[in-house]
């Protein structure tokens, strides 16, 4: 999962492309944002509301800044009760189908 992806995956979990803001700050939004350092590049990723940033956390990997967006907002999805987990009677945790 990258900056290009992750969008695309939060929408597929029933998470509204409204709330979700890559490259650029925007207020009542979960911000992901590339930044360049002297280090190297940082990403970081935040809850923007009128101006301040809360829950702001920074990560050196792009990956990691993008799972942790995408596990952060699917779970409150969860919580809303949007997505839940899968019926184990039919499919096994590993994702194959029941022989019967």
């Amino acid at each position: 999962m990258n900056v290009d992806s992750v969008v695309g995956w939060l929408e597929t979990m029933g998470v509204p492309a409204s709330v979700v803001s890559v490259g650029t700050e925007s207020d009542d939004a979960w911000c992901l944002l590339r930044e360049d350092t002297d280090g190297g590049p940082v990403w970081e990723v935040f809850w923007r509301e009128q101006g301040n940033r809360y829950d702001w956390a920074r990560f050196s990997s792009e990956q990691v800044a993008c799972f942790y967006l995408f596990g952060r907002l699917t779970w409150t999805q969860a919580l809303r009760g949007v997505v839940g987990p899968v019926d184990l009677s039919s499919t096994p945790p590993n994702g194959t189908p029941v022989q019967w």
